[in-house]
C-alpha cells in the first residue's frame, strides 16, 4: 500500500510539472523575464516556507541549527540547479512544450542516474553505488540498459523536430511555438537537462534537515511506523534559495538589457490577470515537489524516485504538447516519430526504475 501511495503522489507531481509552465501562456504584453521572475518569486519563495510552516513544526529552527556544510551543499546544488531551470523555461520557447520536455527531462534522467555512481567510483565514497558496480552487476546492467534506451529517445525526438523544421513553413511552425528555434533549443535543453539533476543532488545533501524532522515528527507520534509525509519540505527552502538567487539575477539583467523593469506597472497589460496566471504557474510549479516529497517518503530517496517522477513529468507534458497543437500540421510518419521517442523515454525511465528494484 505504501508503494501505491508512492506512485500516487509522483504522479500528482508529475501532473504539477507537466502543467505549471501551461498558465504563462495566459498571460499578456510582459517580456519572458518578467513573468518568469514573477512566477518564481512565488515558487522558490513565498510558496515554500508558507508549506513548510503548515507541515513542518519547527522548520525555522532545524534550517538554523543546521550545520553549514550541509546548508552550503544544499545551497550550492540549487545554484546548479537553479541555471538548468533558468534554462528550462528558455527552452519551453525555443520547442516548445512536447518535444522540449522530451529532450530536458530524458538527458536529466539518465544523467541524474549515472553521474552520482561515476562520481562515487572517482572519489571512493563508502556506502554509495558506483559506476564500476553497475557495470559488474545485473541490476546494474538493467540501469544501464535504461539509461541508453533514454538517450536513444532524445535522438528520434530531436529527429522528430528536424523532420517537423524541415516540413512546416516557418509561419506554420510558430503558430503554437512563437520563437520556434530547434538548434538553439536542442542545445538549451541539454544543459538543462544536464543541470537539472543537481536538485535530486541537492534533496541528498540536504537530507539530514530532512532527517531532524523526521525523528521530531516520530517523538511526537510514537505509534506511526512509517516516514514523515511532508520531512522533505524544510529541505526545499534552502534548495531553492540557490535557484532564486540564479534566476533573479538573470532576469534582472534581462529587464534592464530589454528595458522590460516597467512592465510590472505598465497599465497598459493586464496586471491583475498576468499577475494571477504567473503566481498560479508558480504555485503549480512549487506542488510538484511537495508531491514529490510525499512519494519519496513511500518509496525512498534516490534514482527510482526520482526516475518515476521524470517519467509522469513527459507523459504529461506531451499531452499538452499535443493539446496546444505543438505538432499540427506535419505528416503521420514525423507525428509516429515524436510518438515513438516518447515511447522510448517512458520505457527507458520505467527500466531504470526495474533496475534500482533489482537493487534493493
Amino acid at each position: 500500500m505504501q508503494q501505491v501511495l508512492g506512485i500516487i503522489f509522483h504522479f500528482i507531481g508529475g501532473v504539477a510539472s507537466g502543467s505549471f509552465y501551461v498558465p504563462y501562456k495566459k498571460v499578456k504584453g510582459w517580456s519572458w523575464e518578467t513573468f518568469w521572475l514573477t512566477g518564481g518569486l512565488f515558487s522558490w519563495l513565498i510558496v515554500p516556507p508558507i508549506a513548510a510552516w503548515i507541515t513542518v513544526p519547527g522548520f525555522s529552527t532545524i534550517i538554523a541549527e543546521a550545520s553549514f556544510d550541509t546548508l552550503f551543499w544544499t545551497f550550492f546544488w540549487g545554484m546548479l540547479w537553479g541555471i538548468g531551470g533558468l534554462m528550462y523555461g528558455l527552452g519551453m520557447r525555443y520547442l516548445g512544450m512536447s518535444l522540449g520536455n522530451s529532450v530536458l527531462l530524458g538527458f536529466t534522467s539518465a544523467f541524474g542516474a549515472l553521474a552520482p555512481p561515476i562520481y562515487y567510483d572517482i572519489a571512493n565514497v563508502p556506502g554509495k553505488t558506483t559506476f564500476t558496480e553497475l557495470i559488474s552487476t545485473n541490476w546494474g546492467i538493467v540501469i544501464l540498459i535504461g539509461v541508453l534506451l533514454c538517450l536513444l529517445g532524445i535522438y528520434i525526438c530531436g529527429k522528430a523536430g528536424y523532420m517537423k523544421e524541415n516540413e512546416l513553413p516557418e509561419e506554420k511552425k510558430k503558430e503554437s511555438v512563437k520563437e520556434f528555434n530547434l538548434k538553439k533549443g536542442l542545445v538549451i535543453c541539454i544543459l538543462s537537462g544536464i543541470l537539472s539533476a543537481g536538485f535530486n543532488y541537492g534533496i541528498e545533501a540536504g537530507a539530514p534537515m530532512a532527517d531532524v524532522a523526521n525523528e521530531a515528527w516520530k517523538t511526537a507520534n510514537p505509534s506511526e511506523t512509517i516516514n514523515f509525509l511532508y520531512k522533505n519540505n524544510v529541505i526545499y527552502i534552502v534548495l531553492l534559495w540557490g535557484g532564486l538567487t540564479i534566476n533573479l539575477v538573470w532576469c534582472l539583467i534581462l529587464a534592464v538589457r530589454n528595458k522590460s523593469l516597467g512592465d510590472y506597472t505598465n497599465r497598459k497589460t493586464p496586471l491583475v490577470r498576468n499577475y494571477f496566471f504567473c503566481a498560479l504557474a508558480g504555485t503549480t510549479w512549487f506542488l510538484q515537489y511537495y508531491f514529490y516529497g510525499m512519494g519519496e517518503s513511500k518509496l525512498g530517496n534516490g534514482s527510482s524516485s526520482w526516475i518515476l517522477h521524470m517519467a509522469f513529468i513527459i507523459l504529461v507534458a506531451n499531452l499538452w504538447g499535443f493539446a496546444l497543437k505543438e505538432w499540427n500540421g506535419v505528416s503521420k510518419k514525423t507525428r509516429n516519430t515524436i510518438i515513438f521517442g516518447i515511447f522510448m523515454i517512458i520505457l527507458a525511465v520505467v527500466v531504470v526504475g526495474y533496475g534500482n528494484s533489482l537493487h534493493k
